[in-house]
């Protein structure tokens, strides 16, 4: 059978089964279906397909696996790490259903809603979900790799408070899994990332979170090149209800960024603080002496508002990154971070620091495969724009190699793109990496499901 034969006969089975669109490389809208935020190493299935309901993910599995196929999963598109050429993508952009129960403080998130729907839907009840800094991202994907939310030093991180998945697993079967039913696979996708199965809705816990002091400190970089040492020593006292980040870059002079950054080298302070809000201002103040102040757009927020805080872009566009989990910043490794990704340089690079500890650093309740809580910080360098050449991948090498001496493994949801599988065993303790290879190898001995980082099946 040629391997056209096969795709027809895949399409044919899919379309006779399943509810949703299913589109094939010729067909109007594929490329529309199988878009996503990530713009570099985007999906070339041989099928899509929209599933509208959970019995389509089911069916799209089983039909992929019946004819030796792979499956790729697709919110958002935010993450995409080893693209699926060939093969089924399943898109789940419809399943966007979100139902709270504000009795219960929990909401049922299905499978492609992105936080901005769950925030807007908890925020009904003056509740908030532990979602990130980007409002867009889709909630379920997020979640499976731990998930370091705006109030994570207060609550720990998203993936820590799932009290229930649905999955589908490569067989096609569709499984309830929570701590007393499928435990072992309960254990490893919550932070364990997309191996395991399809996950098509999820049940979270959420905060009586209504309003919070917020938003962004914008800081000359220029002007004051310690920023990030000032940053690291201020971050070292606060409490734990202050959760917050940095992010240095150069913005661009043009239409829609803010008069007073535009073409400056700009360090961005980020803060969510979850006490009473009319202290925020004091916590926050010891910051203002860091650097001249370009733009205060720090107060208090309706939780609705949270995805202001970072005010992150949320347009389509190419990227690349490497991150690093710390256990400390030295003042030389910072300052010679800051020289690296200054105005130099003839691409786009943003450095973006978390603060963790706190909530963070302790275990769940209900234990997981979150790795490496005892980090202090997270540094993520990403490049933007055009294809990754060689100039790239060696600026985020080498602020790496700065870091490297303090580093504690890395964060799969602030690596974007392919990690070898070295790269991916770097994420968690070792034990746990072994036995998140053996319950791979339970559920999905032959991969059928393609993750953005994989987790090989351990015999």
């Amino acid at each position: 059978m040629t391997q056209t034969t096969q795709d027809t006969n895949v399409a044919r089975a899919l379309v006779a089964r399943v509810s949703g669109p299913v589109l094939s490389p010729a067909e109007d809208g594929y490329d529309a279906e199988r878009a996503g935020l990530q713009l570099l190493g985007g999906h070339r299935p041989a099928a899509v397909v929209g599933a509208a309901d959970a019995r389509d993910v089911g069916v799209a599995v089983a039909v992929a696996a019946d004819h030796g196929l792979r499956v790729a999963v697709q919110a958002s598109g935010h993450g995409v790490g080893v693209p699926l050429d060939g093969g089924v993508l399943i898109s789940t952009r419809r399943l966007a259903e979100v139902r709270v129960d504000p009795d219960r403080h929990t909401a049922w998130v299905a499978a492609g809603a992105p936080w901005a729907r769950v925030i807007a839907a908890a925020a009904e009840y003056g509740l908030a979900p532990l979602s990130g800094s980007a409002p867009g991202v889709g909630a379920v994907p997020y979640t499976l790799t731990g998930g370091v939310g705006l109030l994570g030093r207060t609550h720990g991180y998203a993936a820590d408070h799932v009290r229930r998945f649905d999955v589908v697993t490569a067989d096609g079967r569709s499984r309830r899994v929570s701590a007393e039913e499928e435990p072992d696979l309960f254990w490893a996708v919550r932070g364990g990332g997309g191996s395991f199965g399809v996950v098509t809705g999820m049940e979270i816990a959420l905060f009586p979170v209504d309003r919070f002091y917020g938003g962004s400190l914008y800081l000359d970089a220029d002007r004051a090149p310690e920023i990030l040492d000032a940053w690291r020593s201020w971050t070292e006292a606060v409490p734990e209800e202050l959760t917050s980040g940095l992010t240095k870059l150069v913005l661009p002079d043009a239409p829609g960024v803010p008069g007073p950054l535009r073409g400056r080298h700009v360090a961005q302070v980020a803060v969510a603080w979850a006490g009473r809000p009319e202290r925020g201002p004091a916590v926050v103040e010891p910051l203002r002496s860091a650097g001249p102040v370009l733009m205060d757009a720090l107060g208090e927020l309706p939780y609705a508002e949270s995805g202001g805080v970072y005010a992150e872009p949320d347009r389509p566009h190419g990227y690349r990154s490497r991150n690093l989990l710390v256990d400390g910043l030295d003042p030389a490794a910072t300052a010679r971070l800051t020289e690296l990704t200054g105005p130099g340089l003839p691409f786009t690079a943003v450095v973006g620091l978390r603060h963790l500890g706190g909530a963070l650093a302790r275990p769940p309740e209900r234990p997981n495969a979150v790795g490496h809580r005892d980090a202090a910080y997270s540094v993520t360098v990403l490049t933007v724009g055009g294809e990754d050449g060689p100039e790239r991948r060696a600026l985020r090498d080498e602020v790496a190699s700065l870091l490297a001496d303090r580093a504690r493994g890395r964060s799969l949801g602030f690596s974007f793109g392919p990690l070898t599988d070295a790269e991916v065993r770097d994420a968690f303790a070792a034990e746990d990496f072994d036995r998140l290879s053996r319950i791979r190898a339970g559920y999905d001995p032959r991969e059928v499901i393609l993750p953005n980082h994989r987790i090989p099946p351990l015999g």
